[in-house]
């Protein structure tokens, strides 16, 4: 006897801020047939995306920073297959990366490895490196997590241009744009390609 039954693909949202990543990957796998969000995880008790999680009907952990390694006890719990980082601003774990080793991406809002990744670069901080350096383009990256702050293999790239004009503002309008339309649909094509 035959059965049809497929198990879901779970997948834990990692998240430091506001959350607007976190809540468009919510939405865009909320009626998915094989992808599922399972839990939202939060280092940061003041952050927007607790309240975007609640929003969402989804289950948020938040917990202190130095209690990340711990969080292995979530994703045991909620039988969790792969970790998305969506503005999370802690390096993960040995321990985390060993026991998921290709199974956690990353979004980051510049074009690494050339531009403007490692510790400390983030949201603004990026954009204005990318200003204040004259670059004639820039877009986002994601990438498989190592032990390296933004140093895992490429999954999929998007370039934009930065026009002479901009601030750092309206290129990170521009990004957020491309982040909001490629990083569900990239976190869908490589799951489904694994």
């Amino acid at each position: 006897m035959s059965s049809n039954y497929t198990k879901m693909t779970n997948l834990a949202i990692y998240a430091s801020g506001s959350g607007t990543n976190a809540g468009n990957i919510i939405r865009y796998f909320k009626n998915h047939t094989e992808i599922c969000v399972q839990v939202v995880l939060c280092n940061n008790p003041d952050a927007y995306v607790i309240q975007r999680a609640k929003k969402l009907e989804m289950p948020c952990e938040v917990f202190p920073n130095d209690e990340l390694e711990d969080t292995m006890n979530i994703l045991s719990e909620y039988e969790i297959d792969y970790i998305i980082l969506a503005g999370f601003l802690l390096k993960i774990p040995e321990k985390i990366i060993e026991a998921y080793r290709g199974r956690i991406i990353n979004i980051h809002p510049a074009l690494i490895p050339s531009q403007y990744g490692g510790k400390g670069m983030y949201g603004m901080n990026v954009h204005n490196a990318v200003i204040a350096a004259g670059e004639k383009e820039s877009g986002i990256t994601i990438h498989l997590v190592d032990e390296i702050y933004d140093h895992g293999e490429n999954i999929f790239q998007i370039r934009c241009a930065v026009n002479p004009e901009d601030t750092p503002e309206d290129l990170a309008s521009r990004i957020h744009c491309l982040e909001q339309l490629y990083y569900p649909r990239t976190i869908e094509s490589y799951i489904k390609s694994m």
